[in-house]
């Protein structure tokens, strides 16, 4: 199974949500766009802000084709066209990492080719994002487990045989992993969320689990890290009703940071594992816990019967729960009605 990992602050063996404002092509191939979304991640409260590194000579083949949500949101002629409009250059990748460190920010990325990687190599990267349709893509995911980072892998539109495959083998090849459950609909609807899938693949495959969010319901991140979802990932824009593949899947400035208000409460909500007698719960525990109370006056000597006790609050007395023990057992001195019951009265 995967080990355990760490990327800036966040340890994946610890509660805290890694939350990652995903920019992907939403900066519309402006630098000065992409360095706006930085600046809005900052401002919402992410932990991290992820790049999408490709070329689209080299991702896309000839006969390429659009998914249906993109052919109504975009005017280009073929899909390379239009992630060539969408491709950041290594100096601009180099320049909002470099940004995004100085906010405060975990600069990542998602490489679709392994020609990709050794930029994310060179600008020290803390994890690789693989993005759902490459959870298949053997040569890719293995040249970056090659690099020694955590993955966090997306698992949208993927069967469990593929996970299964998947997850086999990174751990052939001992490579920290956490699966991100991801529904590949752009936006994807509330009804197709699935978010009992993020428990299922915990579960099955006992690794870090997060969310991948396409939705565009406000609650959606907060629902799924009450189910178990340790990193949420959620595309940011300047404007939902901009022109692009990916702005009606997103949330806006303010909608992001105040999805990432719902995460942090949802996680203080969540609190730590261990069910036990909280502090603020022992004054109604002491008060509304039960005792055993004689019903009757009793003899010395006479063995007490079922009928002679009842249970009454406060718990200040012996438990309820020992109710049977007292039975059969023989007053040790005269005992009057309404007396809370207590060990040195019986014999």
């Amino acid at each position: 199974m995967s080990r355990q990992f760490s990327i800036g602050d966040f340890d994946s063996g610890r509660a805290r949500t890694l939350v990652i404002a995903e920019i992907g092509v939403n900066h519309d191939g402006s630098f000065s766009r992409a360095m706006e979304l930085l600046r809005a991640a900052a401002a919402a409260g992410a932990d991290a802000v992820k790049l999408q590194i490709f070329q689209a000579d080299r991702l896309m083949h000839g006969s390429s084709a659009f998914a249906e949500y993109q052919q109504s949101r975009v005017s280009d002629a073929t899909p390379a066209d239009m992630l060539r409009r969408f491709e950041l250059s290594e100096k601009a990748v180099t320049e909002l990492t470099a940004a995004a460190r100085r906010m405060g920010l975990l600069p990542l990325a998602t490489p679709f080719s392994p020609g990709d990687l050794p930029l994310i190599d060179a600008l020290d990267l803390p994890a690789v994002k693989i993005a759902s349709p490459d959870l298949v893509n053997k040569p890719l995911l293995r040249a970056a487990a090659a690099l020694g980072r955590p993955l966090l892998i997306s698992t949208g539109a993927a069967t469990m045989d593929e996970v299964d495959a998947a997850v086999g083998w990174l751990n052939e090849w001992k490579t920290p992993f956490a699966l991100l459950h991801c529904v590949s609909s752009y936006p994807a609807p509330a009804a197709w969320a699935n978010l009992s899938w993020i428990g299922e693949l915990r579960g099955r495959f006992g690794v870090p689990v997060g969310y991948s969010d396409h939705t565009t319901e406000p609650l959606a991140a907060a629902l799924a890290v009450a189910a178990g979802a340790q990193i949420i990932e959620k595309h940011l824009t300047y404007n939902r009703r901009a022109v692009g593949p990916d702005h009606a899947a997103s949330f806006d400035p303010t909608q992001f940071a105040e999805y990432v208000w719902a995460i942090r409460h949802a996680e203080e909500m969540l609190g730590e594992p261990g069910k036990r007698v909280l502090e603020i719960e022992q004054d109604v525990r002491r008060v509304s816990r039960q005792s055993l109370v004689l019903t009757r006056s009793i003899a010395a000597g006479e063995a007490i019967a079922e009928s002679d006790l009842t249970v009454q609050r406060p718990g200040t007395g012996v438990p309820a729960a020992q109710f049977d023990e007292f039975l059969g057992r023989r007053a040790a001195r005269p005992l009057r009605s309404g007396e809370m019951i207590s060990w040195d009265m019986v014999a």
